[in-house]
């Protein structure tokens, strides 16, 4: 759920079939132009089963004249659909064949395609308003990177059967950071200092606000280049430049943005816990693009009140779930171009200070220089003090309010799996379960719509907080219960499970002893919520006049349908 795009509902059209084996790759120099070209032809192949409307005369021509391959080329590089291709529309296939690229020159056009927004690099970044000081403290952030494991993607189990190798070039190169390791200043950081007068523990604040709602729809797939940073947003693009040169600090979906919290105040320093939302893109043109999406980024920063020190920073996307990356890639050159979406598991992905800032130089009071650093670089050896917490908030606490913060519908207690189950029998309570592929509560997520719309509305957060007790699974950390035999009651809450799971997101309501009274599939779901009252047979599913919204209604009617099934069936 939350997978289908603007007009689509699940996937639009059956995969490719399977192809001929990719060719050997060619030797470089004059045969690599045709490499490039053929691979881009492969990457272009058509999907069967998918329609489309009738071509223009224009079209249908260069149709007989190119065949599908060659018009699907030719298509993804006339972005203003004249059916010329223009000098610069040659552009990124020269590019690609030279090894070169040429900035915006002055007064230059930007493409005309709006599908196209991003489809060239910036020039450059903007960058802090402060000059150089040779006195200001600076610190080294190391890159930590453990590429994405193939195997942990759901189409390594057919041996990516149907997936061009083309497609996920992009993904099998990036085996390191690009900067293993890099400078900044400790007034860099001063972005994740609180706004002034808010300095309560765990009061949530926007770093970079998200700007997406379930109303106004996504940004565009089809690009390849971020735009340039502004503000706030620069240290953030910097550190995770770190990663990859083409990372997204906005990313194409809600929540966007980067939000944090006080964990620890001291008369001179604060501790700030900090989550982000970005995403990375993997290809640039002539290839289609590829979207790289971790759940998400954490860590925290301890800094001085004037962020002229750095003590501590840590950056990382957290790997203690089974999947943790969302990979979402596009097969043609539009923005109704089909999409393939898979999700896997990526082991490191960290920043990490080496050690607190530290000035180059100090200067007495006259401005005379006192020491430096060592011949051999390396820098003053300073004793810092140590730093007495006046007020603490425990990781588990702010990491819950900023999840909060970025996700409303977690005003719910949503609890492990095994333990949602053992609290529902010590309370006597029915389980509200939700069982999908990827994560709710973070950007690998399959049940997207679901979480911006029912979840989060009030009516459903009072009944859910009332009545029940929630929980989320992973359809992988199911299975993986249900091949443990060590504990046989986990194997059999996880059998009820996946027994009435469907694809992509099933909402279930249990009795504490797994037993399944009552369940939805959020592709149903989504189909009786778009009908008209009218139309809809079952009385299960009937819209309620109590609200507005036919979703909420729906879903009201669902736990309501739950309860009048599974209460008479609980332990007295």
């Amino acid at each position: 759920m939350g997978r289908a795009r603007p007009g689509e509902r699940g996937p639009p059209c059956p995969g490719p079939g399977p192809g001929p084996a990719a060719p050997p790759a060619p030797p470089r120099r004059c045969a690599r132009a045709l490499a490039l070209l053929g691979a881009l032809l492969a990457a272009g192949r058509g999907r069967p089963g998918c329609s489309a409307p009738p071509l223009p005369p224009k079209q249908e021509s260069a149709l007989k004249a190119l065949g599908t391959e060659g018009l699907f080329l030719f298509s993804s590089l006339d972005t203003d659909r004249d059916m010329y291709i223009s000098p610069e529309e040659f552009k990124p296939i020269a590019e690609k064949l030279t090894g070169t690229r040429r900035g915006w020159g002055l007064g230059r056009r930007e493409p005309s395609n709006p599908c196209l927004t991003g489809s060239t690099p910036a020039a450059s970044y903007e960058e802090e308003e402060l000059p150089p000081d040779p006195s200001e403290e600076t610190l080294t952030i190391e890159a930590r990177f453990q590429p994405l494991l193939p195997e942990s993607m759901t189409k390594s189990k057919d041996g990516f059967l149907g997936v061009s190798r083309l497609a996920l070039s992009g993904l099998r190169n990036w085996t390191t950071a690009a900067s293993p390791s890099a400078v900044f200043a400790a007034r860099h950081f001063q972005p994740f200092l609180p706004p002034r007068g808010h300095v309560e523990l765990g009061e949530p604040w926007w770093i970079i606000p998200s700007e997406l709602s379930v109303f106004t729809g996504y940004l565009s797939n089809n690009r390849f280049y971020p735009p340039p940073p502004k503000g706030k947003e620069v240290i953030i693009h910097r550190l995770l430049s770190m990663f990859h040169p083409r990372p997204f600090v906005k990313t194409r979906f809600a929540p966007q943005g980067a939000v944090a919290c006080l964990t620890a105040i001291s008369d001179f320093y604060y501790t700030v816990m900090f989550r982000i939302h970005a995403e990375f893109q993997l290809s640039e043109p002539p290839d289609f693009p590829f979207w790289f999406s971790p759940g998400q980024f954490t860590g925290h920063i301890i800094l001085s009140k004037d962020a002229t020190h750095v003590r501590d920073f840590r950056l990382f996307v957290p790997n203690h779930r089974s999947l943790n990356v969302d990979m979402e890639w596009l097969y043609g050159a539009s923005e109704s171009s089909n999409m393939e979406v898979d999700i896997g598991y990526i082991p490191q992905m960290e920043l990490e200070a080496l050690g607190p800032s530290v000035p180059s130089v100090i200067l007495d009071e006259d401005g005379n220089l006192i020491d430096s650093r060592l011949p051999s670089g390396e820098p003053l050896q300073f004793v810092f003090e140590e730093i007495k917490w006046q007020q603490e908030l425990s990781w588990e606490e702010a990491a819950r309010r900023l999840e909060v913060a970025m996700y409303p519908f977690k005003k719910v207690t949503y609890l492990p799996f095994t333990e949602a189950f053992d609290q529902a029998k010590a309370k006597n309570k029915l389980v509200h379960s939700i069982l999908l592929w990827g994560a709710l509560d973070d950007q690998s997520c399959s049940g997207r719509t679901l979480r911006e719309t029912v979840l989060e509305s009030s009516p459903i957060l009072a009944l859910l907080n009332e009545s029940f007790i929630s929980t989320w699974s992973l359809v992988k950390e199911l299975e993986d219960l249900q091949n443990n035999r060590d504990n046989p009651s986990h194997k059999k809450l996880a059998d009820l499970h996946l027994e009435k799971y469907s694809f992509p997101v099933e909402m279930m309501i249990c009795l504490p002893n797994g037993t399944v009274v009552h369940h939805i599939n959020a592709n149903y779901f989504l189909d009786i919520t778009s009908m008209k009252p009218e139309d809809i047979e079952s009385n299960v599913f009937s819209f309620s006049s109590t609200f507005e919204d036919p979703s909420t209604a729906t879903y009201m009617q669902f736990l309501k349908e739950g309860l009048r099934r599974g209460l008479p069936l609980l332990q007295p």
